[in-house]
C-alpha cells in the first residue's frame, strides 16, 4: 500500500432485481402485477432487494473512518479508474468477481455472498460481516490470497480484452461463424461453428464444464491456479469446405490458439459481458492465451475446492 495514502475501498455492486423492474415499471405496484401475471411474487424481489441493501450497509460500515472510500455499479466498471492501492469489495453474486476481474491489475478482492446459501459461492467467499476484519487483515499482508488464471485475446491491431472465466469468439447473434483456426502444435482448420470459447480453470466451473459434459473426450480441465487454459469449438459445422477435427483441447502457459476471421462483424467478449466487446473485421487475426494478469481473490483459512461447488454460470443459450 501507498505509504503517503490511506487505503482506498472500492466497493463493486450491481442492480438488484427490484431496481431493474422499478426503472422499467415505475412502481412497486405496477411490477408486482407484472410479476404476478408471470407467476412470480413481488415479496421475493423485496427480500431478495433488502438482503443485498443490508450487505452493502454493513460493506460500508466495516471500512474505517480515516480510509478512503469508493463505489461503483458493475456497469460503469468501464469508465472507473482504480488505482494501484485499492482493496474492491464485489458485493454480489460470483459473476461480480468475474466482471470486476477484467479492469484489476493486482488489487486484491474481497467476494462478499449478500445471500449465503443461495449463491453458489466460489468466488464471493465471505459474508457481510467478515469485511471488518478483512480489510486490516489485507492491509497488513496477513489475509490469504489466491492468484487466479486469466485469459487474453488480443486482436492484430492491438486491441485486447481480460477475462476470469472464459473468452468467446464468433457470431455476436450466436450464429454460424466461419474462420480458420490454428492450434498451438501448428494444426489448422477452416471451421463454420457457433464459436470459440477459451477458459481458466476458475471458468471450468461453469460454462467450459457445461460444454465438457456434452463431449465423449473432453480434455482435462484446469484448476484455478493452473497457468493453462482449455477451449473448445461449439457446433462445428463438417462440409467440404469446413473440418470439425479441432473442436477441444489445453493451452500451456506460453501456448496460444488464432483464427482467422472469414465473414464481416465477429465479436469477441469475456465473461459474458457482450457489451464491452471487440470487432473482427474479414481477415483479422486475433490470438488467445494466458494472461500474464491473474485475479488476487481473499480466501477463507481453509478453502474448499471449486470441484465441490456448483457452476458459477448457467450455460449459455443461442438465440
Amino acid at each position: 500500500m501507498s505509504a503517503t495514502l490511506a487505503p482506498r475501498v472500492v466497493v463493486v455492486s450491481r442492480r438488484s432485481e427490484l431496481d431493474e423492474l422499478l426503472a422499467h415499471h415505475g412502481t412497486r405496484a405496477a411490477a408486482g402485477y407484472y410479476l404476478r401475471r408471470r407467476g412470480r411474487d413481488l415479496s421475493e424481489v423485496v427480500t431478495r432487494h433488502e438482503a443485498l441493501q443490508a450487505a452493502l450497509t454493513t460493506v460500508g460500515a466495516a471500512i474505517p473512518a480515516d480510509w478512503r472510500r469508493g463505489q461503483v455499479d458493475r456497469d460503469d466498471l468501464t469508465r472507473f479508474p482504480f488505482a494501484a492501492e485499492d482493496i474492491v469489495v464485489a458485493v454480489g453474486q460470483d459473476g461480480l468477481v468475474a466482471n470486476v476481474a477484467k479492469y484489476l491489475d493486482g488489487q486484491p478482492v474481497i467476494g462478499v455472498d449478500p445471500e449465503p446459501g443461495q449463491n453458489a459461492g466460489v468466488l464471493v467467499r465471505f459474508g457481510p460481516e467478515a469485511v471488518s476484519r478483512l480489510l486490516p487483515a489485507v492491509v497488513a499482508g496477513r489475509a490469504p490470497v489466491r492468484e487466479r488464471t486469466m485469459v487474453r485475446a488480443a486482436l492484430d491491431d492491438g486491441q485486447e480484452l481480460i477475462g476470469l472465466n472464459e473468452v468467446y469468439a464468433g457470431h455476436p447473434g450466436h450464429q454460424s461463424a466461419r474462420y480458420l483456426l490454428s492450434t498451438a502444435d501448428g494444426r489448422r482448420e477452416r471451421q463454420s461453428s457457433s464459436g470459440l470459447v477459451v477458459g481458466t480453470g476458475t471458468g471450468a466451473t461453469g460454462w467450459c464444464a457445461s460444454i465438457a459434459r456434452e463431449r465423449t473426450a473432453a480434455p482435462p480441465l484446469p484448476a484455478p491456479d493452473e497457468p493453462a487454459l482449455c477451449w473448445f469449438v461449439r457446433e462445428a459445422w463438417p462440409s467440404p469446405a469446413t473440418g470439425a477435427s479441432l473442436t477441444a483441447g489445453r493451452l500451456g502457459p506460453d501456448e496460444t490458439l488464432e483464427i482467422v476471421a472469414e465473414r464481416e462483424r465477429l465479436v469477441v467478449f469475456a465473461d459474458g459481458l457482450e457489451t464491452d466487446h471487440l470487432t473482427m473485421a474479414w481477415g483479422q487475426r486475433l490470438t488467445v492465451g494466458r494472461a500474464t494478469r491473474r485475479l488476487r481473490l481473499v480466501e477463507p483459512a481453509s478453502v474448499p475446492t471449486d470441484s465441490s461447488r456448483h457452476p458459477t454460470q448457467r450455460r449459455r443459450r443461442r438465440r
